[in-house]
């Protein structure tokens, strides 16, 4: 068997910023929404994951256009889908500050997720 390497503070962060990610969109995605529960839905996604190991900080955006143009006529409100959400995440674990963030990709027509910056002391 091949022996790996160690793993390091920055394999670490990068992973608990993925994982903080992956968690985020697939929990919150589908719940209900509308212009006038938007901004709690922004503080409950980001104080939910507030709370979670290694998060020095988290602000999560949800666009209002997009809300006001999904909301269904007769019952006046939407699902979040991925495209509406822009999160930007900071992870710290041991030595290693990682920046992620998840917004839609226009030209990927995806919601991506990504490492924006990893630094270690």
């Amino acid at each position: 068997m091949n022996k790996g390497t160690s793993i390091t503070d920055r394999d670490n962060a990068l992973f608990e910023a993925g994982i903080k990610l992956g968690a985020l969109y697939h929990q919150f995605t589908g719940s209900p929404v509308n212009l006038q529960t938007v901004e709690s839905l922004e503080q409950a996604i980001a104080q939910s994951i507030s709370v979670q190991p290694f998060v020095s900080s988290i602000t999560v955006t949800i666009d209002r256009d997009m809300v006001g143009s999904n909301l269904n006529d007769e019952f006046g409100y939407c699902e979040l889908e991925g495209a509406m959400l822009d999160v930007q995440l900071d992870v710290v674990y041991g030595d290693t500050a990682i920046h992620a963030s998840l917004r839609y990709d226009k030209e990927l027509a995806y919601p991506l997720m990504k490492i924006e910056t990893a630094e270690t002391e």
